[in-house]
């Protein structure tokens, strides 16, 4: 299972969590900024480009990033309007 497909499943699981994101994700005013969810934490590099990936604490070095993928705005709202879809939470 690739990086986008466990993010869904681990973050969009509700329609508080679907709305938090999707505001998030909208909001014009916010040009840079990271969104933590429950797994992944969501970087907002400019309006149109995200970085996503889990936050892994290792206990002695502190945050690992093993995982990470970029994604343009328009394909991660599709991607996370399908899964809600899908799943039936919207």
């Amino acid at each position: 299972m690739d990086v986008l497909n466990k993010f869904l499943q681990a973050e969009i699981n509700s329609k508080e969590y679907y709305n938090s994101i999707t505001n998030f994700i909208n909001l014009y005013e916010i040009r840079k900024g990271e969104f933590e969810g429950n797994e992944y934490i969501i970087m907002k590099v400019d309006r149109d480009n995200f970085i996503i990936f889990p936050e892994y604490d290792d206990g002695e070095a502190g945050i690992q990033i093993p995982f990470s993928f970029s994604i343009y705005k328009d394909r991660l709202l599709d991607a996370i309007n399908s899964y809600a879809q899908e799943k039936g939470i919207i």
